[in-house]
């Protein structure tokens, strides 16, 4: 993807030119000349961005409740929300959104969102708040905390790997979802897969524009992974040894 970038058309369709090519930046000038994709991009950032944090907001104490009270019940419940096929709730979002006046608002796109993102969230964290040792919890409880006042004191520092971890999955999850904003979106709040998806036409693909246009859609995710890079290497080997 990044090779071909930097490739013409016919570069790219050459089968001699795979290694040995004259780089070109013309993809990246066309691509960021026009306002298209700076402005899905924005839009990616902002509907990523709210959706995942607000995913947390609600998915990390229900993580902990479920975790520490013993609710799978309910953690299972959410988890059809993950099993439930998306195509299948476009139709009725569509028509409920539609009736609301929301179709094509950045509401509608963080809400749809986070209906893949919460039930992510939550089922990555329900296990981490179960590896942390319940006793330090209880010990604050003796010293006169609420059992919420635990949660925010004593539980939610020790469990931020596992949030940064969550978090990162899941804005990547909401950063690449084509579908919801494919048909919930409008001209002003589209995002950068529903541009991408632009330049595949009847005509033809401008598949240097494609490569080119796809590797600036990577960087902020990979940009928010290198960053939070300690955090998820710390969440992922969460529980691996004990003592």
């Amino acid at each position: 993807m990044v090779a071909s970038a930097f490739k013409t058309n016919v570069q790219i369709t050459d089968p001699g030119s795979w290694l040995v090519f004259t780089p070109t930046l013309k993809n990246f000038g066309t691509v960021l000349s026009g306002a298209e994709l700076p402005s899905s991009m924005l839009n990616s950032l902002i509907v990523g961005v709210t959706s995942t944090a607000l995913s947390a907001v609600l998915a990390v104490p229900a993580a902990w409740a479920v975790g520490r009270f013993r609710l799978h019940g309910t953690g299972s419940l959410v988890l059809v929300a993950r099993i439930v096929p998306a195509i299948s709730l476009l139709v009725p979002w569509y028509y409920l959104f539609a009736q609301l006046g929301l179709v094509g608002s950045y509401t509608v796109l963080v809400l749809s969102h986070m209906f893949v993102s919460v039930p992510l969230i939550l089922w990555v964290m329900i296990s981490f708040f179960e590896g942390l040792p319940v006793e330090l919890e209880e010990a604050a409880q003796i010293d006169g905390l609420t059992p919420f006042g635990t949660f925010l004191r004593i539980a939610l520092p020790l469990a931020m790997p596992g949030i940064a971890t969550a978090c990162v999955l899941a804005f990547i999850s909401n950063w690449n979802n084509f579908m919801f904003a494919l048909i919930l979106a409008d001209e002003d709040t589209k995002t950068l897969p529903v541009t991408l998806f632009s330049f595949v036409s009847y005509a033809g693909t401008d598949w240097g524009g494609l490569m080119a246009a796809a590797t600036l859609t990577t960087l902020p995710a990979l940009a928010v992974a290198l960053l939070a890079q300690q955090h998820i290497v710390a969440g992922l080997t969460a529980g691996a040894t004990k003592g």
